[in-house]
């Protein structure tokens, strides 16, 4: 992780940057539900230090949020910070600006997606394959999406991984076959309505 390429405070994050149309910044405020505040952002650091998972990052959340400011949109969008978060809200708890920064990478995540910006991440095919998953049955099946997944882009570790595997299986732990919940339609009709929501 490096801060070389990153602006700094003083060279892209004023505390109430103006809005200029088209910009990316503007761009990440609108797609995000509700007021994320972003532009509130004092560059104090809070965020990245307290991130779990920050020291693996391609930039902190504090660079990030600078890197936006400055209009940087497709190193944004590359870079492996959205999908390292683990949405544990640290950030957005002690942040004294109240800016909503977990709302924020989920945006990151939607916007890399749609424009095809996640060349070195497997984590949207992750997502994808297990929110297909939770669309078509109403819970996780494991087999299927750490098979599926290592397939895809890891084949070599499939056999090392076989021990664990049956360990679980023998323990009961994993099922071979998905198992669909009860009332499955209940649910799809309000994933159903959700995307209906999203798109308005």
């Amino acid at each position: 992780m490096t801060e070389q390429q990153a602006p700094t405070a003083h060279q892209a994050a004023p505390s109430s940057p103006p809005f200029i149309p088209g910009s990316f910044l503007k761009a990440v405020m609108d797609d995000t539900p509700g007021d994320s505040r972003l532009q509130m952002c004092i560059q104090c650091g809070t965020c990245g230090g307290s991130c779990p998972s920050a020291a693996d990052m391609d930039y902190t959340p504090r660079q990030i949020f600078a890197m936006i400011r400055a209009d940087m949109r497709e190193a944004v969008l590359r870079s492996n910070t959205p999908w390292y978060c683990v949405s544990c809200y640290y950030c957005t708890v002690r942040c004294p600006q109240e800016v909503h920064i977990t709302d924020v990478m989920y945006t990151l995540k939607s916007m890399a997606i749609k424009e095809k910006l996640y060349d070195d991440s497997t984590a949207p095919d992750f997502s994808q394959t297990f929110i297909g998953y939770i669309e078509n049955f109403g819970r996780s099946f494991e087999f299927g999406l750490a098979t599926r997944h290592n397939l895809r882009h890891r084949p070599l570790q499939l056999p090392s991984m076989l021990p664990f595997g049956l360990g679980m299986l023998t323990k009961g732990r994993m099922d071979l076959t998905p198992q669909r919940i009860e009332h499955i339609e209940q649910l799809q009709a309000i994933l159903n309505r959700a995307i209906e929501l999203e798109a308005t």
